[in-house]
Order: structure tokens, then C-alpha cells, then sequence
């Protein structure tokens, strides 16, 4: 169900087991809806809401749940007990009925007590936006730490929902498996899942401990870290893999990225950095992923630049970058320098492509086709303030090849002499590189 500026829009989805031939009567629930629901401000909100609802419907299906219709609500305040009021509640349970759908989502977040009053209405599994989140980052999270984070956020968004659940809870865990029977468990049944809730945090801080001494140590190198930030889908993983050749996961599907990947380039200065690949940010994520995820988003909050990917593609890209200024905000890192990246220039008609520029702050690219990297790490390149790049000349005898070989690799060199044994070499280089060979610095140089 999903919320715009006059109301809420709900969405039924038929759980992963429904077949094409309830397609006709879910069309025919979905235009009932939108008939019975007169619009009473038809140019306010309209884009907002259709993109809302898209975006609940690829997330259905990013869950694995297959959408057999749609069902749209305005209403000038929320129902307290089922957040629809009782005659859409009876609307949505015969659209329910007709599609035989055994879970509706809800894009506006459920308070408990609704979600067990149309849980029981509906006959039906009722979850909410939130939920979803949390079942489709459960499926993706491969690393012992992704799991951990997402349990956490499991676990705390379950906790006060326990009451009235009965035997659904074991619908709703994330590795919890103690839950008692009902509701005379209850209070056992939170005592468990704080104490799991406090194992899981000291886990996690075991894991923050070790990010922490790794940071430390890479820290102690003159090594910048680039962060990869962007609404999810916006081709982060496809750039990440461009740059770097290391074969993290792409896909179309939403978070398909949740465990953090590090890895090393070399910029056009020969200068390295660390680029780390983060998972993606959605419209109102919930706090309590962020919250979780805060051991992961530790590398946003660290980094020296950030690099926002956004699709150039999407009729909504300005929305999502705000969503995603507003999560950078909440971590913190609202000032921390950044470059914006339009990916996905391919996918544009011709016209429009050739239209594009780039500025001291937008690079466009195409990571799907390798289009517009060199442009990109050039500006990446100038706005690295670690380790500076200077121009120095040196005067190197021609059997220090140790030496020789370490400018080649590590420096731009611009121009080189040979005369009486000796390599006069014009180098642009890092000063970490400069101090390792400042004892053949021409005087002037030093």
C-alpha cells in the first residue's frame, strides 16, 4: 500500500504460487478500485504515486513474489485500526479473493494492531513495506556479517509485533526458531529475542572491531577509499566491476548488492585507491536497516569522495538522488565531497546522448559498454587531496634498476635522458613516491 501527498495506495500481490488465469479478474479488481476511488485532486501527486507503486512492484518481485493486481486508496487520514478504513478493507478482501492471493503488501508501514486487524479481515498474510525490505535483503545478504545485520533489523522490527501473533511469528523470524506458541508466550518469547538481539550486537561489534583495525591499517597508508552511493538498481555493481574487473554480483533486481566489496585501482596519476562497492538506497528506507547496516555504511562514512551513481535513464533520477542526499544525511556524511555519476547513457536515444556534458561535478558513463571510464577517472584523479601528485626531475645512476622500476610503475614519467650512466628522468609522481627516491632529486627538486 502506498502513501502519496492526499493518501494511501494498496497493493495486492499473489505469493510466488498464483497462475496467469487469475490475470483477468485481477485486472478487473484493480479497475473497480481505481472507479470506486474518485481522485479528489487528479493533478496533485499523480507522478509520485504511480512511481511509488512501481516501485513497490519491482520489490515484490525482487522477493520473488508474483503480482496478481493493484489496488489504490486516497483518503484525507489513515484508518487507526486498519489504516483503509472498513469499506475499502471489504473492496480489497473480495479483490483478494478473486486473484486467490495469500499475501497482500502494503506500501505505507503497519502499526501492529493493523496489521493483525487485516490480517484477520483479509484472510490473508499482510505485510508492509518494511517487511518486504527485510525478507528481500535476507535473500541477498551472503557474508556471516550481512546476515548478522540483517537478523538485527529482523529481529527489532518483530519485537512489537509479537503480541496477537501466535503461530504466524514463525512467518515473520529471521533465525529466531524459540518463538513459543502463542500468547501466553509472550513474555518469554521477548526475553528470547533480547537476548539474541544482544548476542547479535556484540557479534557485530566483534565485526565493527576488525572493519575498524583494517581501516587502521589501510589508514596508515597515504590510500584514499572512493565510495560507490546510489539508489539501488542504478548500476553501481556493473561500475564497480568496469573499474576494477572483480565480478561482483549485477543484477536488475533491487539490492541485489548488500555485503560491501573493497578493491584497488590505479588512477591515471599511478596513484592507488580503494573503491568500495555499498548497498543501494531506496525511498524511506527504514532506520532500523540503516541502523543495522551501520558497520557496512562505515565505508561511506569514511571515504574520501563519493562517487553518486544515478541512472540518467529514470523519469524520476531527481527524486532518488534527494532520497539518497537524504540517507547520506542521516549517516553523516552530508559534506563529504562527491561527484555525480549519470550511468546507463547508452540506454538514451542518440539525440539526447550526443546533448550530454560534463562538468567539474557530473561525469556521464556507461558502465554496461566501458563508455566515458577514462573521463571518469581523471575526475576522480583531481579531486583525490591524499598522497598530492608534484612534478620533480631526478638524476638516477642506471644500475639503481630497482629504482627505475618503481618510478615506471608509480609515476608518470614525462620525459627521459641518458648521459655518463646516469637516467635524468621529468617525473609527475605521488609524494609517498618522491620520499622514497628523494635521495636522487636534482638540488633544486628537494
Amino acid at each position: 500500500m502506498s502513501k502519496s501527498d492526499e493518501g494511501e495506495n494498496a497493493s495486492p500481490s499473489d505469493h510466488r504460487i498464483a497462475s496467469p488465469r487469475v490475470l483477468p479478474q485481477a485486472r478487473a479488481a484493480r479497475t473497480a478500485a481505481a472507479n470506486s476511488s474518485p481522485d479528489p485532486h487528479p493533478q496533485t501527486g499523480e507522478g509520485s504515486e504511480a512511481d511509488s507503486l512501481a516501485e513497490l512492484r519491482e520489490l515484490s518481485l525482487s522477493a520473488g513474489a508474483y503480482v496478481a493486481g493493484e489496488l489504490v486508496q486516497r483518503r484525507p487520514r489513515p484508518d487507526s485500526a486498519t489504516l483503509i478504513g472498513s469499506g475499502k478493507v471489504l473492496e480489497l478482501k473480495g479483490a483478494v479473493a478473486s486473484a486467490s492471493a495469500d499475501l497482500v503488501i502494503f506500501d505505507h508501514e503497519l502499526t501492529p494492531s493493523q496489521q493483525r486487524n487485516l490480517e484477520r479481515e483479509l484472510d490473508a498474510r499482510v505485510i508492509d513495506r518494511t517487511q518486504l525490505i527485510l525478507d528481500i535483503f535476507a535473500r541477498h545478504a551472503r557474508t556471516r556479517e550481512g546476515q548478522l545485520q540483517v537478523e538485527l533489523a529482523q529481529l527489532k522490527y518483530l519485537l512489537p509485533r509479537l503480541a496477537g501473533r501466535g503461530r504466524e511469528m514463525s512467518q515473520l523470524g529471521g533465525g529466531i526458531g524459540t518463538r513459543g506458541p502463542g500468547e501466553t508466550q509472550l513474555e518469554t518469547d521477548r526475553r528470547k529475542i533480547y537476548r539474541r538481539i544482544r548476542h547479535v550486537e556484540e557479534q557485530l561489534g566483534n565485526v565493527r572491531r576488525i572493519r575498524a583495525q583494517q581501516r587502521q591499517r589501510r589508514e596508515s597508508a597515504p590510500i584514499a577509499t572512493v565510495a560507490l552511493v546510489g539508489y539501488t538498481n542504478a548500476g553501481k555493481s556493473t561500475l564497480f566491476n568496469a573499474l576494477t574487473r572483480a565480478g561482483v554480483r549485477e543484477s536488475a533486481r533491487m539490492f541485489a548488492t548488500l555485503d560491501p566489496t573493497l578493491r584497488h585501482i590505479v588512477l591515471p596519476s599511478r596513484r592507488e585507491i580503494v573503491l568500495s562497492d555499498t548497498v543501494g538506497f531506496i525511498r524511506n528506507l527504514p532506520h532500523t536497516l540503516v541502523s543495522a547496516f551501520r558497520a557496512t555504511l562505515e565505508e561511506v562514512q569514511r571515504a574520501s569522495l563519493l562517487l553518486h551513481v544515478a541512472d540518467v535513464t529514470s523519469p524520476v533520477a531527481e527524486e532518488q538522488q534527494e532520497q539518497v542526499e537524504a540517507v547520506l544525511r542521516e549517516l553523516e556524511s552530508q559534506d563529504t565531497p562527491r561527484l555525480l555519476v549519470m550511468n546507463k547513457v547508452d540506454l538514451l536515444p542518440e539525440k539526447k546522448r550526443d546533448a550530454l556534458r560534463d562538468s567539474d561535478t557530473v561525469v556521464h558513463v556507461s558502465a554496461a559498454k566501458g563508455a566515458g571510464l577514462d573521463r571518469l577517472l581523471a575526475a576522480i584523479d583531481a579531486r583525490i587531496l591524499q598522497d598530492p601528485v608534484q612534478r620533480a626531475r631526478l638524476r638516477i645512476p642506471q644500475s639503481e634498476g630497482k629504482t627505475l622500476a618503481l618510478l615506471d610503475a608509480k609515476s608518470q614519467v614525462l620525459s627521459r635522458a641518458y648521459r655518463d650512466g646516469y637516467v635524468e628522468l621529468d617525473v609527475q609522481a605521488a609524494e609517498s613516491v618522491l620520499r622514497q627516491v628523494k635521495t636522487f632529486l636534482l638540488r633544486d627538486d628537494r
